[in-house]
């Protein structure tokens, strides 16, 4: 398997206790680096998901999908190393792999969106 999926299958396992309510994140120096980086920027990466999913709010997001897009809007809008097609493909790859049967199609238009949104701005 790729080392950059496997360190993204990481981040998502690491993200994804996160997700309930009450739980605090671990502390930064007991966990990977990446992970770190996502948790920091959480409100700004939260409040996008709140602006492009506005039908589903942050608590009824399933979990896994709210990882994977954690994680995927992080490497899109704030990392910035990854082609967005990298970012968007891998984001599909692991909802299918993680996720229920309709979250690839669920991530896959959450993260559409937010790539218009930043190509239309890129151009304004």
């Amino acid at each position: 398997m790729d080392k950059r999926h496997t360190h993204r299958i990481q981040i998502v396992q690491q993200l994804f206790p996160l997700g309930f309510e009450g739980i605090a994140p671990p502390p930064l120096k007991e966990i990977d680096e990446s992970t770190a980086k996502v948790i920091k920027n959480l409100p700004k990466i939260d409040k996008i998901i709140e602006k492009f999913a506005p039908r589903y709010p942050l608590k009824k997001i399933a979990k896994i999908d709210l990882s994977i897009l954690r994680l995927s809007i992080y490497e899109l809008l704030i990392d910035k190393k990854q082609p967005t097609k990298v970012v968007i493909d891998e984001a599909v790859i692991l909802a299918r792999e993680f996720g229920n049967e309709k979250s690839y199609a669920f991530i896959n238009g959450v993260l559409g969106s937010v790539l218009k949104d930043l190509e239309k701005n890129e151009t304004a």
